[in-house]
């Protein structure tokens, strides 16, 4: 399996306050850019996977709606977050 809960303890330690913090909005952004990055590379190979492309679509949806939030919220925290994970708006 990809995501294991190392893995997932390694992105809020890094992105978020703490490792057991799940609820920051940078760590959930940072595990959602993980999994969009992971189902990318999986639609690559395999075009015509349907449900992981909506699946896909629904998780940059949410990405996107946390980051409208983070921008609202506090502007230095997300033009941080933006830098770090080298999303582009």
């Amino acid at each position: 399996m990809y995501l294991t809960k190392e893995v997932k303890e390694e992105i809020f330690s890094k992105h978020g306050k703490s490792a057991t913090d799940t609820g920051n909005s940078e760590g959930q952004i940072a595990l959602f850019t993980f999994r969009i990055n992971h189902l990318t590379e999986h639609l690559k190979n395999n075009r015509k996977d349907y449900n992981t492309e909506r699946s896909l679509v629904k998780l940059v949806g949410k990405r996107r709606s946390l980051l409208d939030y983070l921008k609202k919220t506090d502007i230095t925290r997300y033009r941080a977050i933006i830098a770090e994970l080298g999303i582009r708006k």
